[in-house]
């Protein structure tokens, strides 16, 4: 057992001493605006992750109406102040923000 802990601790000390020598690539913020790269991204936010979002909206509209019989009793005892605007927001308006608020092309890209 001994010899496994020592073969992980090797293991992962190697690991985050190789990856730190990529950090830099993790850190890059903004795609070059000229990078064709940069023009198949926004097709894919158009094409996939929008419609994907506004997906994800009517499907956490159909969840929330059904978790009102919990949250609401949790709201209004008191044992939870605020339960139904945090369902509201992690089923509804996360994803509505998603699809419908962000500009396009995101300021990442």
């Amino acid at each position: 057992m001994k010899a496994l802990k020592k073969t992980l601790l090797i293991f992962l000390t190697l690991s985050v001493i190789v990856l730190s020598f990529y950090s830099w690539g993790w850190t890059w913020d903004e795609w070059n605006k000229n990078d064709p790269v940069t023009d198949e991204w926004n097709v894919m936010d158009l094409v996939v992750a929008r419609p994907l979002g506004v997906i994800a909206t009517f499907i956490g509209t159909a969840l929330f109406i059904p978790s009102l019989i919990f949250t609401v009793p949790m709201d209004a005892t008191g044992i939870r102040k605020g339960a139904v605007e945090e369902a509201a927001n992690i089923l509804i308006i996360n994803p509505g923000k998603f699809s419908f608020v962000r500009e396009f092309p995101d300021e990442n890209m």
